[in-house]
């Protein structure tokens, strides 16, 4: 099935509130890596579910020099996330007009110098009113505007939070290319906008990172391929409108195979992803499953 998964959150998927590295805590609101095959074609007219599994595993927190900093750190992540998907066969620009939300239920185990932590609960809910795509022969695109809710459990006194307290705003753009041989080339690109957590008086910078696949179809029900995800914080992080630190802007780079196996209306996609050239973020390895099915 051809679809844009656009967004699992994994709500402070590497949030611990007493060590502050790159953006607040030391991660974003979108998961990098969630997309992977096919990712900027929407599939047609109808409802849509779509369920993500992940698990992010970190032993070892970088600065901005790249080296380990945080002793004995570790942090362990899980995430079961529902997407509700609506197409629509009414066109805008050209065109169809679709939305979705996207609910997470997440696990986080922390071990820190400051202390250990964990939290089991609901994450930051995700919704976009206004998703566009178009299509063609060969050339799928997808253009939207997310929205993250701050629904997650915050407490800034907590070292495991999975929430944010903050809203953001996250224009997003996708694309696929599909060769008349079968060859895959996809895009997703995103730009954060944040805002100021009110408790804490911190803003974190704004980020921009692309998911990306490149894959072939093998044969009619398999596809296999690499992907993965490039992020990097564009602005400072600010205090009481003061700059924190150098900035505390985060880069990674993760790649990893993947597999997608459709048999019908369902998709079923296993893929892993191992992060380098981390800086002032938890550098570790993500296993996600998820599967798509039309209703």
């Amino acid at each position: 099935m051809k679809t844009f998964r656009i967004v699992l959150l994994i709500c402070g998927v590497m949030v611990f509130s007493r060590i502050c590295f790159a953006t607040e805590g030391g991660g974003g609101a979108y998961p990098n890596g969630a997309e992977d095959f096919m990712l900027g074609a929407v599939p047609p007219p109808g409802f849509y579910y779509i369920n993500y599994t992940t698990g992010y595993f970190s032993d070892t927190f970088r600065n901005s020099h790249g080296k380990s900093v945080v002793p004995d750190f570790k942090l362990s992540v899980y995430g079961n996330v529902s997407r509700l998907l609506f197409v629509s066969n009414k066109k805008i620009l050209g065109g169809y007009w679709g939305m979705h939300a996207l609910i997470p239920i997440m696990h986080m185990d922390v071990e820190t110098p400051a202390g250990d932590d964990s939290k089991t609960g609901l994450g930051d809910i995700f919704i976009d009113p206004c998703i566009i795509s178009w299509h063609s022969k060969n050339l799928h695109s997808v253009a939207g505007i997310e929205f993250v809710i701050p629904t997650g459990s915050y407490d800034k006194d907590d070292i495991a939070n999975i929430g944010r307290n903050y809203w953001t705003i996250e224009p997003v753009f996708a694309f696929t290319h599909i060769s008349d041989s079968g060859w895959e080339v996809s895009g997703k690109f995103m730009y954060d906008i944040n805002f100021e957590n009110d408790t804490t008086d911190y803003k974190s910078g704004q980020e921009f990172h692309c998911d990306y696949t490149v894959g072939k179809k093998i044969n009619k029900g398999w596809t296999a391929g690499m992907g993965g995800y490039w992020y990097t914080q564009i602005t400072d992080d600010k205090q009481n409108g003061i700059k924190v630190g150098d900035g505390n802007k985060g880069k990674v780079f993760a790649i990893g195979p993947q597999v997608k196996y459709d048999r019908g209306k369902t998709s079923f996609i296993l893929k892993y992803q191992k992060e380098m050239s981390v800086e002032n973020r938890p550098e570790g390895d993500k296993i996600w499953f998820k599967f798509v099915v039309g209703l």
